[in-house]
């Protein structure tokens, strides 16, 4: 019965249907056939848009394709934040101008990584000077490495680079010994003139004549040449060259370094020269040649 019941509503739905298109106007009639031929056009090409991929116009998901791995980052692109670090480099880079490139110390970089200033570890090792702690407090800027900050008493750290120089001054102690490095090297690589803490033996003296005869870091190990000016050696021997050079004796025409050869306070016999002048006898009774001709400087 049910069924019979719904046959009978459709076909009553139906007839009401031509009815009501069968009391149109041709005009009308003819819209309502566009309009729904329309709706089926439209409904065909949503299906085969979803058939082929394109991307509905809305409600559908997004299809992304996964990212490619990033092109590598180079130095000129590092510097487009930091143009002072390539300046300071191609003035006072040393080997990390030469050696190495951004990427090989700044391994990290904010916010991917916390470690964008590297430890200086990372490449200085094996030797005595990179067990040291707290290299910036020389270092003070990893782009100028030797351009170095001292500050206070400093020896042990730079003896660790220079250990030719403590030796030296250890073994043959003078004033210098008790003096921290930096007290005359006031900046890296500084070498003061002499003259700022010592008089000069002459007025003609510069520092290259106090380093012919004064070794810096063994002052009192005093070596010269032979043609050094007797001048130099009477800043400290003054009587003795005054006596020399007021004697009448051929003694008057040499210089110092002619009997005082090569080393400070060498001192020959009179026989170096001389050889035996007097008889066996004479020299058996008066073994000191001074006994009767004074000294070298005032030859009697």
């Amino acid at each position: 019965m049910r069924i019979l019941r719904r046959e009978e509503m459709a076909m009553q739905s139906t007839k009401r249907g031509i009815a009501l298109f069968s009391s149109l106007t041709p005009m009308r009639s003819m819209i309502v056939v566009v309009a729904v031929f329309g709706m089926i056009a439209l409904v065909c090409a949503f299906g085969c848009e979803q058939r082929a991929g394109v991307r509905p116009s809305a409600g559908a998901p997004e299809q992304v394709e996964a990212p490619g791995p990033p092109p590598p980052i180079t130095d000129a692109q590092c510097i487009q934040c930091h143009p002072q670090q390539p300046q300071t480099i191609e003035a006072q880079g040393s080997k990390h101008k030469t050696e190495v490139g951004c990427q090989d110390c700044h391994v990290e970089h904010p916010p991917l990584g916390a470690s964008a200033v590297p430890e200086c570890s990372m490449c200085h090792s094996d030797e005595a000077h990179y067990e040291l702690e707290n290299c910036s407090s020389c270092h003070s800027d990893a782009h100028a490495p030797l351009a170095i900050k001292l500050e206070g008493d400093i020896a042990g750290p730079c003896l660790t680079c220079h250990p030719q120089q403590g030796e030296e001054v250890k073994a043959q102690p003078s004033a210098h010994t008790d003096l921290a490095c930096n007290e005359c090297h006031a900046a890296h690589r500084q070498i003061p003139n002499c003259m700022e803490c010592h008089e000069k033996h002459t007025a003609d003296m510069d520092f290259e004549a106090c380093k012919t005869c004064h070794p810096v870091h063994m002052p009192l190990v005093v070596t010269y040449p032979d043609e050094i000016p007797s001048g130099y050696c009477g800043g400290c021997h003054g009587e003795a060259l005054s006596l020399l050079q007021a004697n009448p004796t051929k003694h008057h025409d040499l210089a110092c370094a002619y009997c005082h050869k090569e080393k400070h306070k060498t001192i020959p016999p009179c026989q170096t020269c001389h050889g035996e002048p007097h008889p066996s006898r004479m020299l058996q009774k008066f073994p000191k040649c001074g006994d009767c001709h004074s000294t070298a400087h005032d030859l009697k």
